[in-house]
Protein backbone atom coordinates (compact mmCIF):
# COMPACT_ATOMS: atom_id res chain seq x y z
CA UNK A 1 0.00 0.00 0.00
CA UNK A 2 1.04 3.58 -0.59
CA UNK A 3 0.53 6.36 1.94
CA UNK A 4 -2.51 7.54 -0.06
CA UNK A 5 -4.81 4.83 1.29
CA UNK A 6 -4.47 3.32 4.75
CA UNK A 7 -5.09 -0.47 4.91
CA UNK A 8 -8.00 0.06 7.30
CA UNK A 9 -9.60 2.52 4.88
CA UNK A 10 -8.99 0.11 2.01
CA UNK A 11 -10.59 -2.76 3.93
CA UNK A 12 -13.61 -0.60 4.83
CA UNK A 13 -14.05 0.33 1.16
CA UNK A 14 -13.71 -3.31 0.10
CA UNK A 15 -16.09 -4.49 2.81
CA UNK A 16 -18.68 -1.90 1.63
CA UNK A 17 -17.99 -2.63 -2.05
CA UNK A 18 -17.56 1.12 -2.55
CA UNK A 19 -17.27 1.76 -6.31
CA UNK A 20 -15.65 5.13 -5.63
CA UNK A 21 -12.41 3.32 -4.78
CA UNK A 22 -12.29 1.25 -7.97
CA UNK A 23 -9.04 2.13 -9.71
CA UNK A 24 -7.40 3.51 -6.55
CA UNK A 25 -6.13 0.13 -5.39
CA UNK A 26 -6.71 -3.59 -5.90
CA UNK A 27 -7.49 -6.30 -3.39
CA UNK A 28 -5.31 -9.42 -3.54
CA UNK A 29 -6.61 -12.64 -2.00
CA UNK A 30 -3.80 -14.88 -0.77
CA UNK A 31 -5.84 -18.09 -0.78
CA UNK A 32 -6.91 -17.84 -4.43
CA UNK A 33 -3.97 -15.73 -5.77
CA UNK A 34 -6.52 -13.47 -7.48
CA UNK A 35 -6.76 -9.67 -7.29
CA UNK A 36 -10.05 -7.76 -7.55
CA UNK A 37 -11.34 -4.23 -7.62
CA UNK A 38 -12.83 -2.96 -4.31
CA UNK A 39 -16.43 -3.26 -5.51
CA UNK A 40 -16.13 -6.87 -6.67
CA UNK A 41 -19.38 -8.74 -6.02
CA UNK A 42 -17.66 -12.03 -5.18
CA UNK A 43 -17.85 -13.41 -1.64
CA UNK A 44 -15.39 -11.63 0.66
CA UNK A 45 -12.41 -13.50 2.11
CA UNK A 46 -11.25 -13.10 5.69
CA UNK A 47 -9.34 -9.95 6.53
CA UNK A 48 -6.13 -11.86 7.30
CA UNK A 49 -6.17 -13.39 3.79
CA UNK A 50 -6.18 -10.03 2.03
CA UNK A 51 -3.41 -7.75 0.82
CA UNK A 52 -3.77 -4.37 -0.89
CA UNK A 53 -1.74 -3.08 -3.83
CA UNK A 54 -1.87 0.41 -5.37
CA UNK A 55 -2.34 -0.92 -8.91
CA UNK A 56 -2.74 -4.16 -10.89
CA UNK A 57 0.90 -4.15 -12.02
CA UNK A 58 2.10 -4.45 -8.42
CA UNK A 59 -0.34 -7.27 -7.76
CA UNK A 60 0.78 -9.15 -10.87
CA UNK A 61 4.42 -8.69 -9.89
CA UNK A 62 3.57 -10.33 -6.55
CA UNK A 63 2.18 -13.37 -8.34
CA UNK A 64 -1.56 -12.62 -8.47
CA UNK A 65 -3.84 -12.80 -11.54
CA UNK A 66 -6.84 -10.62 -12.42
CA UNK A 67 -10.36 -11.59 -11.35
CA UNK A 68 -12.42 -12.66 -14.36
CA UNK A 69 -15.62 -11.48 -12.66
CA UNK A 70 -14.84 -7.82 -11.89
CA UNK A 71 -11.97 -7.31 -14.42
CA UNK A 72 -9.91 -4.88 -12.33
CA UNK A 73 -7.43 -4.13 -15.11
CA UNK A 74 -10.16 -2.53 -17.23
CA UNK A 75 -11.24 -0.23 -14.38
CA UNK A 76 -7.72 1.04 -13.89
CA UNK A 77 -7.29 1.71 -17.59
CA UNK A 78 -10.62 3.57 -17.77
CA UNK A 79 -9.76 5.81 -14.82
CA UNK A 80 -6.33 6.58 -16.23
CA UNK A 81 -7.93 7.52 -19.55
CA UNK A 82 -10.47 9.85 -17.90
CA UNK A 83 -7.75 11.48 -15.79
CA UNK A 84 -5.63 11.98 -18.90
CA UNK A 85 -8.58 13.48 -20.77
CA UNK A 86 -9.41 15.96 -18.02
CA UNK A 87 -5.75 17.01 -17.99
CA UNK A 88 -5.87 17.51 -21.76
CA UNK A 89 -9.04 19.61 -21.47
CA UNK A 90 -7.61 21.78 -18.72
CA UNK A 91 -4.33 22.33 -20.60
CA UNK A 92 -5.86 23.03 -24.01
CA UNK A 93 -6.16 26.63 -25.18
CA UNK A 94 -9.28 25.76 -27.17
CA UNK A 95 -11.82 22.90 -26.89
CA UNK A 96 -10.59 19.58 -28.27
CA UNK A 97 -12.86 17.61 -30.64
CA UNK A 98 -14.16 14.40 -29.08
CA UNK A 99 -12.51 12.31 -31.79
CA UNK A 100 -9.08 13.83 -31.12
CA UNK A 101 -9.42 13.46 -27.35
CA UNK A 102 -10.56 9.85 -27.56
CA UNK A 103 -7.73 9.01 -29.95
CA UNK A 104 -5.18 10.55 -27.54
CA UNK A 105 -6.30 8.23 -24.73
CA UNK A 106 -6.82 5.16 -26.93
CA UNK A 107 -10.61 4.78 -27.07
CA UNK A 108 -13.32 4.91 -29.71
CA UNK A 109 -15.18 8.27 -29.53
CA UNK A 110 -18.66 6.98 -28.65
CA UNK A 111 -17.36 4.55 -26.05
CA UNK A 112 -15.15 7.21 -24.48
CA UNK A 113 -18.03 9.70 -24.38
CA UNK A 114 -20.08 7.24 -22.29
CA UNK A 115 -17.07 6.36 -20.14
CA UNK A 116 -16.24 10.01 -19.39
CA UNK A 117 -19.81 10.89 -18.48
CA UNK A 118 -20.16 7.85 -16.23
CA UNK A 119 -16.94 8.76 -14.39
CA UNK A 120 -17.44 12.53 -14.06
CA UNK A 121 -21.19 13.06 -14.32
CA UNK A 122 -20.80 15.39 -17.32
CA UNK A 123 -19.88 15.01 -20.97
CA UNK A 124 -16.40 15.99 -22.22
CA UNK A 125 -17.91 19.04 -23.92
CA UNK A 126 -19.68 20.14 -20.73
CA UNK A 127 -16.48 19.68 -18.73
CA UNK A 128 -14.60 21.81 -21.28
CA UNK A 129 -17.25 24.54 -21.08
CA UNK A 130 -16.85 24.56 -17.30
CA UNK A 131 -13.08 24.97 -17.62
CA UNK A 132 -13.51 27.84 -20.07
CA UNK A 133 -16.10 29.58 -17.89
CA UNK A 134 -13.79 29.27 -14.89
CA UNK A 135 -10.95 30.88 -16.87
CA UNK A 136 -13.20 33.71 -17.99
CA UNK A 137 -14.45 34.34 -14.46
CA UNK A 138 -10.89 34.40 -13.13
CA UNK A 139 -9.85 36.86 -15.83
CA UNK A 140 -12.78 39.11 -14.98
CA UNK A 141 -11.95 38.97 -11.27
CA UNK A 142 -8.34 39.88 -12.13
CA UNK A 143 -9.57 43.05 -13.82
CA UNK A 144 -9.59 42.09 -17.49
CA UNK A 145 -12.19 43.57 -19.78
CA UNK A 146 -14.95 41.28 -20.98
CA UNK A 147 -13.38 41.03 -24.44
CA UNK A 148 -9.95 40.25 -23.00
CA UNK A 149 -11.45 37.63 -20.67
CA UNK A 150 -13.37 36.00 -23.53
CA UNK A 151 -10.29 35.45 -25.67
CA UNK A 152 -8.02 34.60 -22.73
CA UNK A 153 -10.41 31.80 -21.82
CA UNK A 154 -10.16 30.30 -25.30
CA UNK A 155 -13.52 31.29 -26.78
CA UNK A 156 -13.42 31.79 -30.54
CA UNK A 157 -15.67 34.85 -30.34
CA UNK A 158 -17.62 36.86 -27.74
CA UNK A 159 -20.86 35.34 -29.04
CA UNK A 160 -19.62 31.87 -28.01
CA UNK A 161 -19.00 33.13 -24.49
CA UNK A 162 -22.44 34.68 -24.18
CA UNK A 163 -24.00 31.45 -25.45
CA UNK A 164 -21.99 29.10 -23.24
CA UNK A 165 -19.96 30.81 -20.54
CA UNK A 166 -22.16 33.67 -19.39
CA UNK A 167 -25.06 31.44 -18.27
CA UNK A 168 -22.62 29.54 -16.02
CA UNK A 169 -21.69 32.78 -14.29
CA UNK A 170 -25.34 33.33 -13.44
CA UNK A 171 -25.19 37.00 -14.42
CA UNK A 172 -23.81 39.17 -17.20
CA UNK A 173 -19.99 38.95 -17.30
CA UNK A 174 -19.58 42.71 -16.91
CA UNK A 175 -21.79 42.60 -13.82
CA UNK A 176 -19.69 39.77 -12.40
CA UNK A 177 -16.55 41.82 -12.94
CA UNK A 178 -18.12 44.62 -10.87
CA UNK A 179 -19.05 42.32 -7.98
CA UNK A 180 -22.67 41.83 -9.03
CA UNK A 181 -23.42 45.46 -9.84
CA UNK A 182 -26.71 45.82 -11.72
CA UNK A 183 -28.05 42.45 -10.57
CA UNK A 184 -31.25 42.41 -8.52
CA UNK A 185 -31.47 39.83 -5.73
CA UNK A 186 -34.65 39.31 -3.73
CA UNK A 187 -34.53 37.68 -0.33
CA UNK A 188 -36.60 36.51 2.59
CA UNK A 189 -36.19 34.74 5.92
CA UNK A 190 -38.38 31.64 5.99
CA UNK A 191 -39.35 29.93 9.24
CA UNK A 192 -38.48 26.22 9.47
CA UNK A 193 -38.36 23.71 12.31
CA UNK A 194 -34.56 23.77 11.98
CA UNK A 195 -34.35 27.54 12.38
CA UNK A 196 -34.69 30.60 10.13
CA UNK A 197 -33.64 29.98 6.54
CA UNK A 198 -32.34 32.71 4.24
CA UNK A 199 -33.71 32.25 0.72
CA UNK A 200 -32.42 34.58 -2.01
CA UNK A 201 -32.77 34.53 -5.79
CA UNK A 202 -32.01 36.48 -8.94
CA UNK A 203 -34.40 36.42 -11.84
CA UNK A 204 -32.60 33.28 -13.01
CA UNK A 205 -33.01 31.23 -9.85
CA UNK A 206 -31.88 30.60 -6.27
CA UNK A 207 -28.47 32.07 -5.52
CA UNK A 208 -28.32 31.56 -1.73
CA UNK A 209 -30.12 29.23 0.69
CA UNK A 210 -28.61 29.11 4.16
CA UNK A 211 -29.36 28.76 7.84
CA UNK A 212 -28.12 31.33 10.37
CA UNK A 213 -27.74 34.12 7.81
CA UNK A 214 -29.61 37.37 7.20
CA UNK A 215 -29.63 40.37 4.87
CA UNK A 216 -26.24 41.53 6.18
CA UNK A 217 -24.65 38.22 5.20
CA UNK A 218 -26.26 38.46 1.77
CA UNK A 219 -24.84 41.95 1.26
CA UNK A 220 -21.40 40.70 2.23
CA UNK A 221 -21.62 37.93 -0.35
CA UNK A 222 -23.04 40.22 -3.08
CA UNK A 223 -21.69 43.67 -2.13
CA UNK A 224 -22.65 45.48 -5.34
CA UNK A 225 -25.97 43.81 -6.09
CA UNK A 226 -29.32 45.51 -5.64
CA UNK A 227 -30.84 43.59 -2.74
CA UNK A 228 -34.63 43.81 -2.47
CA UNK A 229 -37.36 42.29 -0.28
CA UNK A 230 -39.23 39.23 -1.50
CA UNK A 231 -41.93 39.47 -4.13
CA UNK A 232 -44.68 36.93 -4.84
CA UNK A 233 -42.42 34.82 -7.05
CA UNK A 234 -39.73 34.49 -4.40
CA UNK A 235 -42.32 33.80 -1.70
CA UNK A 236 -43.61 30.88 -3.74
CA UNK A 237 -40.05 29.66 -4.37
CA UNK A 238 -39.23 29.94 -0.66
CA UNK A 239 -42.28 27.81 0.18
CA UNK A 240 -40.88 25.04 -2.03
CA UNK A 241 -37.52 25.26 -0.29
CA UNK A 242 -39.19 25.06 3.14
CA UNK A 243 -41.09 21.99 1.95
CA UNK A 244 -37.77 20.37 1.06
CA UNK A 245 -36.64 20.97 4.66
CA UNK A 246 -39.81 19.87 6.42
CA UNK A 247 -41.02 17.01 4.21
CA UNK A 248 -38.12 15.66 2.20
CA UNK A 249 -38.46 12.58 0.06
CA UNK A 250 -38.87 13.87 -3.47
CA UNK A 251 -36.50 16.58 -4.61
CA UNK A 252 -38.11 19.55 -6.34
CA UNK A 253 -36.61 20.78 -9.61
CA UNK A 254 -35.89 24.32 -8.44
CA UNK A 255 -34.18 26.93 -10.64
CA UNK A 256 -30.63 27.77 -9.58
CA UNK A 257 -28.29 30.66 -10.24
CA UNK A 258 -25.03 29.46 -8.71
CA UNK A 259 -21.44 29.32 -9.88
CA UNK A 260 -18.37 27.41 -8.84
CA UNK A 261 -15.26 25.90 -10.32
CA UNK A 262 -15.72 23.07 -12.80
CA UNK A 263 -14.86 20.59 -10.04
CA UNK A 264 -17.25 22.18 -7.53
CA UNK A 265 -20.08 22.17 -10.04
CA UNK A 266 -19.39 18.51 -10.84
CA UNK A 267 -19.56 17.67 -7.11
CA UNK A 268 -22.82 19.63 -6.75
CA UNK A 269 -24.24 17.77 -9.74
CA UNK A 270 -23.21 14.47 -8.14
CA UNK A 271 -24.95 15.52 -4.91
CA UNK A 272 -28.14 16.29 -6.78
CA UNK A 273 -28.01 12.81 -8.32
CA UNK A 274 -28.19 11.12 -4.88
CA UNK A 275 -31.75 9.91 -4.27
CA UNK A 276 -33.44 11.04 -1.03
CA UNK A 277 -32.74 8.60 1.76
CA UNK A 278 -29.32 7.62 0.38
CA UNK A 279 -25.82 8.88 1.09
CA UNK A 280 -22.48 9.00 -0.72
CA UNK A 281 -18.95 9.17 0.61
CA UNK A 282 -16.75 12.16 -0.15
CA UNK A 283 -14.56 9.70 -2.06
CA UNK A 284 -17.53 8.70 -4.21
CA UNK A 285 -18.28 12.35 -4.94
CA UNK A 286 -14.65 13.01 -5.86
CA UNK A 287 -14.74 10.06 -8.24
CA UNK A 288 -18.01 11.24 -9.77
CA UNK A 289 -16.42 14.66 -10.31
CA UNK A 290 -13.55 13.05 -12.23
CA UNK A 291 -10.84 13.43 -9.57
CA UNK A 292 -10.93 10.30 -7.39
CA UNK A 293 -7.94 11.39 -5.31
CA UNK A 294 -9.45 14.80 -4.48
CA UNK A 295 -11.44 13.55 -1.48
CA UNK A 296 -10.69 16.59 0.69
CA UNK A 297 -11.52 18.90 -2.20
CA UNK A 298 -14.88 17.15 -2.55
CA UNK A 299 -15.55 17.86 1.12
CA UNK A 300 -14.60 21.49 0.56
CA UNK A 301 -16.94 21.66 -2.45
CA UNK A 302 -19.76 20.43 -0.21
CA UNK A 303 -18.86 23.14 2.31
CA UNK A 304 -18.90 25.76 -0.47
CA UNK A 305 -22.39 24.75 -1.61
CA UNK A 306 -24.33 28.06 -1.80
CA UNK A 307 -27.82 26.54 -1.70
CA UNK A 308 -28.27 24.28 1.31
CA UNK A 309 -30.86 21.49 1.09
CA UNK A 310 -31.58 22.29 -2.58
CA UNK A 311 -28.17 20.88 -3.46
CA UNK A 312 -28.26 18.16 -0.79
CA UNK A 313 -24.76 18.24 0.69
CA UNK A 314 -26.28 16.72 3.86
CA UNK A 315 -26.24 13.40 1.95
CA UNK A 316 -22.42 13.37 1.92
CA UNK A 317 -20.45 11.48 4.54
CA UNK A 318 -17.04 10.00 5.27
CA UNK A 319 -16.03 6.58 3.94
CA UNK A 320 -16.41 5.06 7.42
CA UNK A 321 -20.07 6.12 7.57
CA UNK A 322 -19.60 9.02 9.99
CA UNK A 323 -21.41 12.21 8.94
CA UNK A 324 -18.39 14.43 8.36
CA UNK A 325 -18.91 18.19 8.54
CA UNK A 326 -21.79 20.50 7.76
CA UNK A 327 -21.71 24.29 7.46
CA UNK A 328 -24.89 24.67 9.52
CA UNK A 329 -24.14 22.18 12.29
CA UNK A 330 -24.19 18.40 12.49
CA UNK A 331 -27.53 18.37 14.34
CA UNK A 332 -29.21 19.90 11.30
CA UNK A 333 -27.43 17.45 9.02
CA UNK A 334 -28.59 14.50 11.09
CA UNK A 335 -32.13 15.89 11.25
CA UNK A 336 -32.33 16.27 7.47
CA UNK A 337 -31.06 12.75 6.97
CA UNK A 338 -33.47 11.31 9.53
CA UNK A 339 -36.36 12.97 7.72
CA UNK A 340 -35.23 11.28 4.53
CA UNK A 341 -34.87 7.93 6.25
CA UNK A 342 -31.08 7.61 6.10
CA UNK A 343 -30.42 8.10 9.82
Amino acid sequence: MTDAIHPDTAWAAFDARDRAFDGRFVVAVRTTRIYCKPSCAARHPRRENVAFYPDPARARAAGYRACLRCRPDEVGRDRIAVAAATALIEAAEAPLPLEAMAARVGYAPHHFHRLFKRATGVTPAAYARGVQAKRAAQALEDGSSVTEAVYAAGYSAPSRFYDQGAPRLGMAPSAWARGGAGVAIRWTLAATSLGPLLVAATDKGLCRVSFDEDEAALLTRFPNAEVRPADAALTALAAQVVAAVESPGQDADLPLDVRGTAFQEAVWQALCAIPPGETRSYAALAAAAGKPKAVRAAGSACGANPVAVVVPCHRAQRADGSPGGYAYGLERKRALRRREGSG
